[in-house]
């Protein structure tokens, strides 16, 4: 709840996780695989999308437009290069819950894009922060309801392997939606809480056919461990407490 947490940026063990994770992706192949990133519009996940899948370090006078300028958030971080990189696109859809945590409101759009100038964020229909209210926090089933709906824009792009980089909370409501028909072992995983900066291959297919494996590129995040405490965690925290 404090207001100096807005937006909030990645720490310096943010940092660390999302160094640990792009060396896994680059070492699994995922990197070369990838063909789009969607990302939440959040400062946190802008800057983790853009760590883990974007090109090396920007050097002056390239010609294409780096991922993230020096020192977002005054993170230290040098900028990062778009050259080599999958296209980025901020959806609002798979934003954490909406509402009341200062750290759930993002910036606007308009200060984004001097921030991650080749990230696009046309998809966005207002600069500012029209969907987070201070005193309304966003139900669990409004949220699955958001996840659903962006499940079905998923459906309509092109490419065959798509990174999504968002937020705890988001996924576990969205994904609680699906597997009913699975084995309960099965349905367990796919609605166990991500840990910070973990990487999980879902394959959407036709019940008629069978996915490949995937577990070379699957990774268990929070590495290396820490305090960290996702938006949604701290909810449940709160009500725990009370």
């Amino acid at each position: 709840m404090n207001p100096e947490y807005l937006d909030a940026p990645l720490t310096q063990l943010g940092w660390q996780q999302v160094d640990n994770l792009r060396k896994h992706v680059h070492a699994s192949g995922l990197s070369k695989r990838v063909g789009l990133v969607v990302t939440s519009p959040l400062l946190r996940t802008l800057q983790t999308a853009v760590g883990v899948f974007g090109g090396e370090g920007y050097k002056d006078r390239m010609t294409a437009l780096p991922l993230m300028v020096a020192n977002v958030g005054s993170s230290g971080r040098a900028a990062i290069s778009s050259h080599n990189s999958p296209p980025f696109i901020a959806v609002e859809d798979c934003r954490e819950h909406f509402g009341v945590h200062p750290c759930d409101k993002r910036h606007n759009v308009s200060d984004y894009q001097f921030l991650f100038p080749a990230v696009d964020f046309s998809l966005i229909e207002t600069d500012e922060d029209v969907l987070w209210k201070a005193d309304v926090r966003e139900t669990t089933e409004e949220l699955a309801a958001r996840g659903l709906k962006f499940y079905n824009w998923l459906w309509t792009r092109k490419e065959k392997e798509i990174a999504i980089v968002t937020h705890s909370g988001f996924l576990v409501h969205t994904l609680r939606a699906f597997g009913n028909d699975c084995h309960p072992s099965v349905k367990k995983e796919m609605c166990t809480r991500f840990a910070n900066c973990e990487l999980r291959s879902m394959v959407i297919v036709d019940r008629s056919m069978i996915g490949p494996d995937v577990s070379t590129t699957n990774y268990p995040g929070k590495v290396p461990p820490g305090p960290d405490l996702s938006s949604d965690d701290a909810d449940e925290e709160v009500s725990n407490s009370i």
